[in-house]
C-alpha cells in the first residue's frame, strides 16, 4: 500500500499543477492550433482585405511595447467578460505570439472581423451565451470561410461532418454551410450551448468543443480532486486541446488591447453593407457578375457556400448575399440573369444514350446530306479452328455483339452457320437539291448538223413555206402549249421581213424559241404539281423505337425537312407525340 502512495506521489510531483504553470514559461507538449500557422501573406491577398481595407504593411516592423505580468494580469481582470480569464506561462506565451511574429496576422483579423463579428454577435446573443466566445473562429480559422483542418473541419467555427449533420447543416458537391458565417454560427452557437449544459462549465465546454466530448470525458475520469474544471483535467487533455483555451484567452486579450502593443487595425476603406435574397433559379456567379458587373471574386467572398460558384435554386430556395445597393438591380434583372448564356451552363434533365445509327448532317462536294449508318446481316460458316474472336475480329465487329446475335455462345461447331450483324456508313445527299443549269454558251455543237451558209439556205430564207417548215416539232413527252404561248412565238416569229433582211439561221431561232417556251412551261408545271404534293401532308403517331431517321425514310423525307416541317429542335421524341408527314 505504501508502495502505491509513493508511486501516486511521485507521479503527482511530476505532473505541473495550476499554481506551478507560472514556473513552466514553456510548454514543450503543446501543439499550436492550425489558425495560428495560417500563411499570413497568403491571407492579405484575400481580395475582401484588398478591395474594402487598407493594411498597414508595415506592422511587422514596429516593435511590441514591453509588458510585465502585472499588467497582462490587470487588463484580463478588468474585461467584461463571463468567461474566466486567468493568467499564467501558457497564455503569456500565445499573448507574446500575437503581440510578436503574428502582428500581421491579427491586423488582418481586425480588418475581417469588422464583417464576420456582428453575425457571430447575433447568433450569440440568440441562445444567450457570453458575447466573447465570438472570438473562437479566430482560433479555429482565422476568420478564413474556407479553412479545412488536416482532420477535415471546415468553415469559420471549423465543424466536422458528423457534427454539422447532426446540426442540420446541409452538405453535398454544391454547397457546405459550414462555411456559410450565418448557417455556422448558428450551428456553432447551438453545439457550445448544448456543451455549457452537460459540463456546466464554460472552459469544459470549449475544451470539448475542441477535442470532443468523449476526450473530456476520459480526461475527467483520470482526474482526482472534487473540483474539476480545465485546469485541473489539463494533463489529461490531448497536446493540441492543453493550448486550446489558453490561446482563447489570448485571442480575447489581443483584440481588445492591439491597441496598447503598437498595432493597428485594417482600415475599412468603404463600408461593406450587404442584404439578401432567396434564389429559386439554378443561377451561376458568373452570370450575376456578366450581368450586374459585380466582380466573381466578391460573390464568392460573400457566398462561400457554394463550393462550384452555383446556386442551386431549381431545388429549394436558396440565400444570395449581395452588396445592399445591388439586391435591387438582381430582382429587377433576374430574369436576364437566368437567361444568360444559358447553353453554357444548361443541365439537361433526359439524354437518350446514341445507338450509333443516328443521321450525322455534313456536306460532301459541296451537297449538302448526311451520313447514314445502316445494320447488314451476313452470315459465316465456321471452319476449321476458327474461333468466336477470329471470327468477330474477321468481320470487324466486337466478341460480344458476335456472341448476342448467336445466343451467346462461346465455342462455335465446325460447320455451323453463325449470324453476323455489321454496319455500313454511306452519304446520302438531300433530296429537291437545286441542280445547276447547263450553259447554252457552253453547248458543244454538232458539226454534221450545223447549218452552213450555203444558196440552198438562202433560197429558203425567201419562200415563207419553207420557212415554216424547218420550225423542229415538237418532241415526244412536250407539254402542248397554250393559246396564249401560241401567240407569243407567233408574234415573234410573224415580223415582216424582206428577203433581203432574213439572215442565215432564222430558221434555228424560231425552232429554239419554241423549245424554249416549251420547257419553261413544262418546268412551271412540274414545279406546281411538286409544291401541291409537297403541302399534302398527314399525322403520323410516334410509335415505341421510332426515331427522326425511321419516321423521315418510310414517308420519302430528310430528316431536315421533317424537322422544319413540325419546327423541331432537337431529336428528342416521345411516344404519343403528333408529327406531320409528306
Amino acid at each position: 500500500m505504501s508502495a502505491i502512495m509513493a508511486t501516486a506521489a511521485m507521479s503527482a510531483a511530476a505532473r505541473p499543477s495550476v499554481l506551478s504553470l507560472a514556473d513552466h514559461a514553456n510548454d514543450s507538449t503543446i501543439i499550436y492550433p492550425e489558425s495560428v500557422e495560417t500563411d499570413v501573406h497568403k491571407m492579405m491577398q484575400n481580395w475582401y482585405l484588398e478591395t474594402y481595407t487598407a493594411l498597414d504593411k508595415e506592422a511587422d516592423l514596429r516593435p511590441d511595447v514591453e509588458t510585465s505580468d502585472e499588467e497582462l494580469i490587470a487588463r484580463l481582470k478588468t474585461m467584461p467578460t463571463a468567461i474566466e480569464m486567468p493568467f499564467n506561462s501558457v497564455v503569456r506565451n500565445y499573448i507574446n505570439m500575437y503581440t510578436g511574429k503574428k502582428r500581421s496576422l491579427v491586423e488582418s483579423m481586425l480588418g475581417m472581423s469588422l464583417y464576420y463579428m456582428p453575425i457571430f454577435e447575433q447568433a450569440l446573443e440568440r441562445e444567450g451565451i457570453p458575447n466573447e466566445l465570438k472570438y473562437l473562429p479566430i482560433i479555429e480559422s482565422a476568420l478564413n470561410p474556407d479553412a479545412v483542418s488536416r482532420a477535415g473541419a471546415t468553415g469559420l467555427w471549423q465543424i466536422m461532418l458528423p457534427t454539422a449533420r447532426g446540426l442540420g447543416l446541409e452538405i453535398n458537391a454544391l454547397v457546405d454551410e459550414r462555411r456559410d458565417p450565418v448557417r455556422s454560427s448558428e450551428a456553432a452557437t447551438k453545439y457550445l450551448r448544448q456543451l455549457h449544459d452537460i459540463y456546466n462549465d464554460w472552459s469544459l465546454a470549449i475544451a470539448a468543443y475542441n477535442c470532443g466530448p468523449g476526450n473530456v470525458n476520459k480526461a475527467l475520469r483520470r482526474c482526482e480532486g472534487e473540483k474539476k474544471d480545465f485546469w485541473t483535467i489539463y494533463p489529461y487533455l490531448p497536446a493540441e486541446t492543453r493550448g486550446y483555451v489558453p490561446c482563447f484567452i489570448a485571442a480575447n486579450y489581443v483584440m481588445n488591447y492591439y491597441n496598447k502593443h503598437n498595432i493597428s487595425p485594417a482600415l475599412a476603406k468603404r463600408p461593406i453593407l450587404t442584404d439578401s435574397v432567396h434564389v429559386k433559379r439554378r443561377i451561376h456567379f458568373q452570370q450575376i457578375a456578366d450581368v450586374l458587373h459585380i466582380p466573381v471574386e466578391e460573390i464568392q467572398i460573400l457566398n462561400p457556400q457554394y463550393r462550384k460558384q452555383v446556386i442551386p435554386g431549381d431545388i429549394r430556395p436558396y440565400p444570395l448575399v449581395l452588396p445592399a445597393n445591388q439586391i435591387y438591380s438582381y430582382i429587377m434583372s433576374e430574369d436576364a440573369i437566368a437567361n444568360h448564356n444559358t447553353t453554357l451552363y444548361a443541365r439537361r434533365d433526359v439524354v437518350e444514350p446514341s445507338t450509333g445509327l443516328e443521321p450525322q448532317h455534313a456536306t460532301v462536294d459541296g451537297q449538302e446530306g448526311e451520313w447514314v449508318t445502316e445494320e447488314q446481316t451476313k452470315y459465316h460458316k465456321v471452319r476449321r479452328n476458327e474461333t468466336m474472336a477470329s471470327i468477330a475480329k474477321k468481320y470487324g465487329v466486337t466478341l460480344r455483339s458476335l456472341k448476342r446475335a448467336n445466343g451467346n455462345i462461346s465455342k462455335p461447331r465446325r460447320g455451323q452457320t453463325l449470324k453476323v450483324i455489321t454496319s455500313v456508313r454511306e452519304f446520302r445527299p438531300y433530296k429537291n437539291q437545286p441542280q445547276p443549269q447547263p450553259d447554252d454558251n457552253l453547248l458543244v455543237k454538232n458539226p454534221e448538223t450545223e447549218t452552213q451558209p450555203n444558196d440552198s439556205i438562202a433560197a429558203d430564207a425567201s419562200n415563207p413555206a419553207a420557212q415554216a417548215d424547218s420550225i423542229a416539232p415538237a418532241q415526244e413527252g412536250d407539254t402542248p402549249l397554250t393559246e396564249h404561248e401560241t401567240a407569243d412565238i407567233e408574234a415573234e416569229t410573224s415580223e415582216p421581213q424582206s428577203a433581203t433582211s432574213v439572215k442565215v439561221g432564222n430558221s434555228f431561232q424560231s425552232s429554239k424559241a419554241k423549245q424554249e417556251a416549251s420547257r419553261k412551261h413544262k418546268k412551271k408545271n412540274d414545279t406546281n404539281s411538286r409544291k401541291a404534293n409537297n403541302n399534302k401532308t398527314k399525322t403520323y403517331t410516334v410509335r415505341k423505337g421510332d426515331s427522326l431517321y425511321k419516321i423521315a425514310k418510310a414517308h420519302g423525307m430528310t430528316v431536315k425537312e421533317l424537322q422544319n416541317l413540325n419546327n423541331l429542335r432537337n431529336d428528342k421524341l416521345d411516344i404519343g407525340d403528333k408529327l406531320k408527314v409528306k
